[in-house]
């Protein structure tokens, strides 16, 4: 059995909240769940202490017996110390797109006519 350490959402609509919860990876996100570890209220500051509250021994135990942290859980255990920090990265998220690079090509190709453009113009000629 596929073990996960996955949020389960709650809360109404444009509040959420979360359980941090283990859970069998083929139930539903707010499903069934075997033990709750903890929760999760982004809608609190984040430097309050209320904002993720987790039972790190419990983790603990999931982890050892071969439970998955989801992506996110596992920054929240990377900044409470349980995990070590995983060097991520993601080149591509930070390229900008086919449009982005087509008005990047445009904007420099009109501004090197602009700058083109004055020293091959001769100067005024004042007709008298």
């Amino acid at each position: 059995m596929a073990m996960k350490i996955r949020l389960a959402r709650g809360g109404s609509k444009k509040r959420p909240f979360y359980r941090i919860v283990a859970t069998d990876s083929r139930m539903p996100r707010d499903g069934r769940f075997i033990e709750k570890l903890g929760t999760y209220n982004p809608l609190l500051p984040k430097d309050s202490e209320e904002r993720v509250k987790m039972d790190v021994d419990a983790v603990k135990a999931w982890l050892d017996k071969g439970a998955q942290p989801t992506d996110r859980v596992a920054r929240m255990l990377e900044a409470a110390g349980v995990l070590e920090k995983k060097e991520r990265s993601n080149p591509k998220k930070g390229e900008p797109g086919t449009k982005a690079k087509e008005r990047a090509e445009e904007k420099a190709a009109k501004a090197a006519e602009a700058a083109e453009a004055p020293a091959e113009e001769p100067a005024e000629e004042s007709a008298e």
